[in-house]
């Protein structure tokens, strides 16, 4: 069964840092667009961060994050970061990485149907 594992989250406070993994289980993201979203309780799930696998083009960021998050990838370890500074309160959520079989480009980085989707980890932010 296809997996997808994040790790890396906790409780930090604000301004803290944090970096989220998420590899990949019988699976391999070549072609694919990896993305990060998050939800909060009450909250629709939305994306974050997006890159695409196979290339060097520039990542996606919501302009929530933008400056402070930063999504890369390891071609050696199979696994994508989202590296979070200077967090804040409202950056508290849960956090998934998802995978689809597709490009990033034209915004479907933030897309909610991604074909693949990690169970979460919590990342809580206090103030």
């Amino acid at each position: 069964q296809v997996q997808l594992m994040e790790s890396g989250g906790g409780s930090v406070q604000a301004g803290g840092s944090l970096r989220l993994s998420c590899a990949a289980s019988r699976y391999t993201f070549d072609g694919h667009c990896i993305s990060w979203f998050r939800q909060a309780p009450g909250k629709e799930r939305e994306a974050v961060a997006g890159i695409y696998w196979n290339d060097f083009t520039v990542p996606y960021y919501a302009d929530s994050v933008k400056g402070r998050f930063t999504i890369s990838r390891d071609y050696g370890k199979g696994t994508v970061y989202l590296q979070m500074d200077s967090l804040k309160p409202e950056d508290t959520a849960m956090y998934y990485c998802a995978a689809d079989p597709s490009g990033c480009a034209g915004g479907t980085w933030r897309r909610i149907d991604f074909k693949i989707w990690g169970q979460g980890t919590q990342v809580t932010v206090s103030s």
